[in-house]
């Protein structure tokens, strides 16, 4: 009788247990490469629809000051992925191939020790060539599929641009893609699938699932016309950008369908956003900012991107957010929904609060930036600080600094550092205080590595 009774207790707090884990909430980070401020529906742009990224605002939160505070790609996504700034472990820049570090749980890993299952699919960028995805935190990785090879008949039929970006890449496609079957498909539609797979089966238990399309990053001009006509794009390169970004809008949607059909969408947080501002040589649109990728990278374009929270019965819908955030600012709240508490090695904050309303203002009162990798790109560096409504910034330290009210000057053409000089002191001591709790630009070590960071193939590759 004992006995019997022992076993009942532990098959009931078994239940318990098990019970509480399927109720976890599920995340699903999507993080776009060059997603422009002003280049979906939701964000005024009205020459590309994006039905389902909409959805997601008009069933979440619209956040309008959104920050990445260590672009472009590389270190965007480290920042995300550590749930700090950049500057905490020496990425001051580009920095390709620069550690993160390993006394720290990224956000997969912390999840993944708190019993998730963690999936990747898309581009890494992120860490040495040992760091991969599957070395820090996620359990499974999507496979990147073969690409397709153009033959000399299609090359011969194909426009100039495409002829000769593709000779660059000896024969191969960036955007088409071999399937299991033998098919030819468009790897962003690849990628959707996969998220579908990957949600499919993991319904029963918490997960995490981090998507970074190669899209929208340039170049487009594989885009086909069957993308290209839902828009209604003028300008050639905008075009084959808006059909680009009409194909991530249609896996948003694959994915908004496949949680219906589980039951599992006032269950999943989605966050959906971009690695850094707008390439405008490609289309892509910052407006009403000006400023961005390529040119214009010490403009607010190039560091403001749209941002939605979406998670019916938790976040409110169709509520916009004004204040002050970044994208380390989202390691803490995925930790915070999933009941952990935050690490404290994160710069980030839990937004729920203010997304949901009960706290009002910036999520942080100031913000800053420092671009100034000795072997970056000359054109990618910048000092800023944002406070209210100033952005403060210069390029290089013997630069003067330049000084913008964003409310009334979007645009950012009338320099009001004379007017202000008390505000320009403020800003840049703050600047000044938050730079002496850095470390020194990191060195890049010398790995060589025959494993990919994302291994080749089908399906999916575990640790």
């Amino acid at each position: 009788m004992h006995s019997f009774r022992f076993l009942t207790a532990i098959l009931s707090i078994l239940s318990v247990v098990s019970g509480s884990q399927a109720e976890r909430p599920n995340v699903v980070l999507i993080y776009i490469d060059d997603l422009g401020y002003g280049d979906l529906g939701s964000y005024g742009a009205k020459d590309i629809p994006t039905p389902h990224i909409d959805r997601l605002a008009k069933e979440g939160v619209r956040c309008t000051t959104s920050y990445i505070t260590n672009p472009p790609c590389c270190p965007s996504r480290c920042a995300l992925m550590m749930g700090q700034y950049g500057q905490r472990f020496g990425k001051y820049g580009m920095s390709r191939g620069l550690p993160i570090p390993e006394d720290r749980p990224t956000l997969a890993k912390f999840l993944s020790d708190a019993g998730y299952a963690t999936g990747q699919i898309g581009k890494w960028d992120i860490g040495t060539k040992k760091q991969g995805p599957l070395n820090v935190g996620f359990a499974e990785v999507r496979r990147k599929p073969p690409a397709k090879k153009y033959s000399a008949e299609e090359l011969e039929r194909a426009d100039k641009q495409l002829r000769t970006q593709i000779k660059k890449k000896d024969g191969s496609s960036k955007y088409f893609c071999i399937n299991a079957l033998g098919e030819t498909v468009w790897l962003t539609d690849y990628d959707g699938d996969s998220m579908v797979d990957f949600v499919g089966r993991h319904r029963d238990e918490p997960f995490f699932l981090y998507w970074s399309p190669e899209a929208i990053h340039s170049f487009n001009t594989e885009v086909p016309k069957r993308l290209m006509k839902r828009a209604s794009a003028k300008e050639k390169k905008r075009q084959k950008l808006a059909g680009a970004i009409v194909s991530v809008d249609d896996q948003v949607g694959k994915l908004l369908k496949t949680l219906d059909r589980h039951g599992l969408r006032e269950n999943t947080l989605i966050i959906f956003t971009s690695d850094n501002g707008a390439n405008g040589g490609d289309g892509g649109s910052s407006a009403p900012y000006t400023g961005g990728k390529g040119g214009g990278t010490q403009k607010e374009g190039w560091v403001r991107v749209p941002t939605i929270f979406s998670m019916p019965g938790t976040i409110p819908e169709g509520r916009e957010y004004h204040g002050m955030i970044a994208n380390f600012d989202f390691y803490s709240t995925i930790v915070s929904v999933a009941g952990e508490e935050i690490p404290k090695h994160c710069d980030g904050v839990n937004l729920l609060p203010w997304l949901q309303g009960t706290k009002i203002g910036d999520a942080h009162e100031y913000l800053y930036w420092l671009n100034s990798e000795p072997g970056d790109a000359v054109r990618r560096h910048l000092i800023a600080a944002r406070w209210k409504n100033w952005r403060l910034y210069r390029k290089y330290r013997k630069d003067d600094w330049q000084l913008f009210n964003l409310n009334a000057d979007p645009r950012e053409e009338r320099n009001l550092a004379a007017k202000h000089p008390d505000v320009v002191t403020q800003m840049a001591a703050k600047h000044a205080e938050w730079e002496k709790t850095l470390i020194p630009v990191g060195t890049i070590p010398d790995i060589t590595s025959r494993e990919p960071n994302i291994p080749n193939g089908h399906g999916w590759a575990t640790k």
